[in-house]
């Protein structure tokens, strides 16, 4: 041992101290298949990596794109991306957490050292696992292990279990204050519908929008549209149950495409004089993406891709819809930059600059997350 005693043997006593932890996990072995609650062993973290404690977790249409193989990630996996939770351990080199913090795992990463954490023009941090889908940390092994199997991680964080393994740069540290029942959302579906329209779209005062889906994201890509000022904004979705939230929430129109023969892209162009200004495709398809396009004025108007797009799937479009002007934009996590929004975004929370409740609709245990997920399919 050498160097300053004073300062290196406290640590490595605490890294003697790190124990493998046995706890309750959803663990999804194939697609198609409902989640089995199984005992998982989670290994201490490894430089620079930080053990959570996960104390609550959203579910998102997401983790159920890879349940139907719409997104495609290995198996066995542990699935979740929208969590809060406390430091139980931090490993080698980890200066900024401590255990006790309460932390937000971030599904996209801020090294600030790749290109787009350097520059101004992203938030799509080179160490994210979104494009890769290798389910593993980034020293290419995992944390997770269950019956003797390897589990696979899911986006680096996998918040489905109740004790999960996350590098540094894939967690905020947040208010020590803040119900991580609520600002769990933040994790994913509120900040990402939120930012989609303040971040990527620029919704201006007066604008008109229009909004593809009505599940969490899109409520929040509302309530971002209503706090940049939408004059008008219309809530697009088959499942009339959804409107009254919508219209809580901000939206000043509701349309239900079954109600109607024609195409909805052409209803929207008839209800606004020449489109919107700005649309948001917030589920996922392919034909809801070219009519999101296809509603926007001609010239100037501006839609984001939100939803996850489905893998193996092509779109085919005239072209002449962006020959026009229109600009057909993605947007993944809002824009924000995870490390530094995220805590930013809880204070705003915390200061009632915006609501979450509304966006939460069911509470269970993990024990029921199979629930959970019929819930999200019926539309619930």
């Amino acid at each position: 041992l050498c160097g300053d005693l004073k300062t290196q043997v406290p640590f490595l006593f605490s890294l003697l101290c790190l124990q493998v932890i046995k706890c309750k996990a959803a663990v999804l072995w194939e697609a198609n298949k409902p989640f089995s609650i199984e005992e998982v062993e989670v290994a201490p973290p490894k430089e620079h990596e930080v053990r959570v404690k996960i104390m609550a977790t959203g579910i998102c249409r997401s983790d159920d794109h890879v349940i139907t193989g719409a997104l495609v990630m290995p198996f066995p996996i542990i699935l979740g991306h929208e969590g809060a939770g406390v430091v139980e351990s931090v490993g080698q080199g980890v200066t900024s957490f401590k255990p006790g913090d309460k932390v937000i795992p971030l599904f996209i990463p801020q090294c600030g050292e790749c290109k787009s954490c350097l520059g101004t023009k992203g938030n799509l941090c080179t160490k994210n696992d979104l494009a890769s889908g290798a389910g593993l940390m980034p020293d290419g092994t995992t944390r997770f292990t269950c019956k003797g199997k390897a589990v696979h991680h899911f986006l680096g964080t996998s918040t489905f279990t109740e004790y999960t393994v996350v590098h540094e740069s894939a967690l905020a540290k947040i208010d020590s204050a803040a119900p991580l029942e609520k600002v769990c959302l933040i994790g994913c579906g509120f900040s990402t519908g939120y930012g989609a329209a303040l971040q990527t779209a620029k919704v201006e005062p007066g604008s008109t929008c229009a909004v593809f889906g009505l599940g969490g994201v899109g409520l929040s890509v509302i309530m971002g549209c209503k706090v940049a000022g939408a004059s008008r904004i219309i809530a697009v979705d088959i499942n009339s149950d959804k409107f009254a939230k919508a219209k809580e929430l901000g939206a000043t129109d509701c349309v239900n495409p079954k109600d109607f023969q024609k195409p909805i892209h052409e209803v929207l162009i008839e209800m606004t004089g020449q489109g919107v200004d700005y649309s948001f495709e917030v589920i996922g398809r392919t034909d809801t993406m070219t009519a999101a396009l296809a509603c926007c004025q001609y010239n100037y108007g501006v839609s984001v891709i939100v939803g996850v797009p489905p893998a193996a799937q092509k779109i085919t479009f005239d072209p002449m819809l962006l020959f026009t002007g229109r600009s057909w934009k993605g947007s993944v996590f809002g824009g924000w930059r995870s490390k530094d929004s995220v805590p930013k975004l809880v204070a705003d929370y915390m200061n009632k600059k915006f609501v979450l409740d509304p966006l939460i609709t069911h509470t269970l245990p993990l024990t029921q997350i199979n629930e959970g997920f019929d819930l999200l399919r019926t539309g619930k």
